[in-house]
């Protein structure tokens, strides 16, 4: 039986919604359109705007609203007396896509711009979390959740994503980079609060697994891609039935990649490694 892909960021994150349990953890997420960008603005001093459809951040932009202080002319008419103006602000929103950087005044000039990315292909909207920080530079998790030998789900593995300098994702194909989530989780917190973390994660991966297993019965594995804020809450940002394993090839520790490769090439998604020739040779010597 093929093993379903469900490529709709909205789809999957529907799915979710329908657990009241769940639905906790994914930030306001809406369908983009310029009045839900204006009512997303109002509410959200961040916003991210990703394709529904796409991998590797691929298209992902993130607008920022900042509040900025404009100060009165230093020449005044001297034809008439008046009292200086006082200081006046100003809301502006920045957009920043890939390394570059733009302001605009308003969310309708903000679409305006927007919509030359876009393209009339559907976009999401998403509230944006002031991702945590390792060296500086704001990183995610990753965590990997497949089916085992047994049919059930497992969490198979976990790391941490980390921005490249100046980019607004965290994804390795981006130039992120890979380390271990207790090597980046152990500047913010304590051991038995990074134990109790990554259990949660591992937690949350099953669990959200089975419910996206409830309207897509044929999946058998799914990464997520989970920020953490500064208040040690977990989101989950992004859901992925067709989660990248090669990256787990780069920890040292090899058993967790074999197992990865094991519970993948079980329900058809790698081949089975064959055998190499030093084995072979090993095994047409003992049966001698």
């Amino acid at each position: 039986m093929k093993i379903q892909r469900v490529s709709s960021k909205w789809a999957k994150t529907k799915a979710i919604l329908q657990n009241r349990s769940l639905s906790v953890y994914i930030p306001d997420t809406r369908k983009y359109d310029l009045n839900t960008l204006q009512e997303m603005l109002m509410l959200y001093d961040m916003v991210y705007i990703k394709p529904d459809r796409g991998t590797y951040g691929s298209g992902v932009m993130r607008v920022e609203q900042r509040t900025v202080t404009l100060h009165p002319t230093e020449h005044q008419d001297h034809l008439e007396e008046q009292e200086p103006k006082a200081n006046e602000t100003k809301i502006m929103y920045i957009l920043r896509y890939k390394k570059s950087a733009l302001a605009f005044s308003s969310p309708e000039e903000l679409d305006k711009a927007l919509i030359k990315v876009i393209q009339n292909r559907p976009y999401l909207i998403q509230k944006g979390i002031d991702l945590l920080k390792h060296k500086e530079r704001p990183f995610d998790l990753r965590v990997l959740v497949q089916k085992n030998l047994e049919g059930s789900w497992e969490t198979t593995g976990m790391l941490s994503r980390v921005a490249a300098p100046h980019k607004i994702i965290t994804n390795y194909h981006s130039g992120g980079s890979i380390l271990a989530v207790r090597a980046v989780l152990e500047g913010h917190m304590n051991a038995y609060e990074a134990a109790s973390t990554m259990y949660e994660l591992k937690t949350l991966g099953i669990v959200m697994a089975r419910q996206l297993e409830r309207v897509y019965p044929r999946i058998k594995e799914i990464g997520l891609d989970v920020a953490i804020d500064s208040e040690h809450d977990l989101w989950v940002l992004e859901i992925n039935t067709l989660p990248s394993i090669v990256v787990f090839k780069l920890f040292p520790d090899k058993s967790i990649y074999r197992k990865i490769h094991r519970y993948a090439a079980s329900y058809g998604r790698v081949k089975r490694t064959p055998p190499t020739v030093s084995s072979r040779r090993k095994r047409f010597s003992s049966s001698g």
